[in-house]
């Protein structure tokens, strides 16, 4: 896609010659870097930020933010890049802050089962750190996102069915708001009935009404035992169906993934592997060892009772490894089997009983418009993805695969679901968000204007334009 590029107004300038006074040389408004900080991983257009501040304390990004809002200058928070719905780009221009420097675990407690963090500390970062205590952060979105991006978008993944999302396991939050306070919000306490929930107001605004500076989240002990699986089905109704009895059962699975042929087929040569050229369950099992023998037997039953073979199973760390390490290159698999071609990934989100409904009508939908998206899914939350590959050099291309998109989110609407499970809003599903949530689109408007008059905060993503 191009980059868009912006004429730099003069109170932006004006910025830019502040933070530099106060920040020398990590301000930066070199083209590079500026590229790097306006394009995320999606097939959204680049739009640039007008420079680069790199962030060292809280206490820096609150004054960063006083600076941009004394000018009414765009700020958008990064962290390490990988969202997917545009979440980062700078339409207006303005001020890319990077926290990527910001990446210190400040604080473990092991007895309570919670840790402190910086925003730029990432989800490898955090559980190499952990090791030793025994204890780990499950949250797991394939990328190594940060902290900070995965609760600015509210992240899940792979272990959500059992682990929960971002939303579920950040305990309390450090922001500086658009006017430049830094306040507290929550306490370390499991529950709490003070007040309105501003930790939940702020998990998953992405950039639009503050900057996240600290986050305490909720850890959890390693299993004794974690057993993974794969099993294999002719058909994606066999598999799907499979994953639906499986969660009504009340079976405690940490982990369901899906893979339909075309991804396990990428997937197979990208990662040199050898999985059956089926569609298939990915699976794993946390417990004591006589409990995931259990959860692993009980599965296997049931995936049998919809066409389910060659199930096979290890409690193998290296194995386990592997095999999730090839689910998470499902998009770079998909990538490297069409040369040349964008990448555009999508997902949503239904009641699990109508998971199947919404898969299979999705999976004809893309067979009879020609087009190449494979599908891969946290399917034991409801939650599948379409890896879109688009041809450049196809001008009716890119319209079919927005086309099918559209009917996607409309097939998740109408079967009560969401527009996004896991990506976001962003620039990319901003339209959908007016039809999912309705009158209450307005509300989320007043809070923005409330929370950021002048909109400096991420302007443009989640609800559009506010004046």
């Amino acid at each position: 896609m191009a980059v868009t590029a912006q004429a730099r107004p003069p109170e932006v300038d004006a910025t830019i010659a502040e933070l530099k006074r106060l920040y020398g040389d990590r301000v930066t408004t070199a083209q590079a870097v500026r590229e790097q900080h306006g394009k995320d991983i999606s097939y959204h257009e680049a739009h640039l930020p007008d420079a680069v501040v790199f962030a060292e304390s809280a206490e820096e990004v609150q004054a960063i933010v006083q600076i941009c809002n004394r000018h009414k200058t765009p700020i958008i928070a990064f962290g390490t890049g990988t969202s997917l719905e545009g979440h980062i780009s700078a339409p207006n221009g303005g001020i890319s802050l990077d926290v990527s420097r910001m990446n210190r675990v400040l604080q473990v407690n092991e007895a309570d089962l919670d840790v402190v963090v910086q925003p730029g500390v990432t989800r490898k970062q955090l559980n190499e750190h952990l090791r030793a205590t025994g204890l780990f952060f499950p949250i797991d979105p394939g990328a190594d996102a940060s902290i900070g991006g995965m609760t600015s978008t509210r992240a899940s993944g792979t272990n959500a069915v059992r682990y929960g999302t971002m939303r579920e396991n950040v305990l309390s939050l450090q922001v500086v708001t658009a006017d430049g306070r830094l306040m507290r919000l929550g306490r370390r306490a499991r529950k709490s009935s003070a007040g309105y929930d501003l930790v939940k107001l702020f998990v998953g605004s992405e950039g639009t009404l503050g900057i996240i500076t600290e986050i305490t989240l909720r850890l959890y002990g390693i299993p004794e035992s974690m057993v993974a699986a794969t099993c294999a089905f002719d058909t994606l109704e066999g598999a799907v169906n499979t994953v639906i009895q499986t969660i009504q059962s009340g079976i405690p699975v940490a982990r369901i993934e899906l893979m339909d042929t075309y991804t396990v087929d990428t997937v197979n040569r990208y990662s040199k592997l050898t999985l059956p050229q089926k569609n298939l369950l990915l699976l794993e099992f946390h417990g004591t060892e006589a409990s995931t023998k259990e959860q692993a037997e009980m599965v296997q039953a049931i995936a049998a009772e919809h066409g389910g073979g060659d199930f096979a199973w290890t409690s193998q760390a290296e194995e386990r490894s592997k095999m999730w390490q090839a689910r998470h290159d499902a998009a770079w698999a998909a990538k490297a089997a069409k040369p040349g071609w964008g990448m555009w990934a999508t997902d949503v989100c239904v009641p699990i009983s109508r998971l199947a409904e919404c898969i299979l009508e999705t999976q004809k939908d893309i067979q009879a418009n020609g087009l190449y998206a494979p599908i891969v899914g946290h399917v034991g939350d409801g939650n599948f993805h379409l890896t879109m590959m688009v041809d450049p050099n196809d001008p009716a291309y890119l319209p079919k695969a927005e086309a099918l998109n559209d009917r996607m989110v409309a097939r998740a609407l109408a079967l009560g679901g969401t527009c996004t499970g896991e990506h976001g809003v962003g620039l990319g599903k901003i339209k959908f968000l007016y039809e999912e949530h309705g009158e209450a689109m307005s509300l989320m408007r007043q809070i923005k204007k409330a929370l950021d008059p002048d909109n400096i905060m991420n302007p443009g993503k989640i609800i559009g334009p506010i004046n």
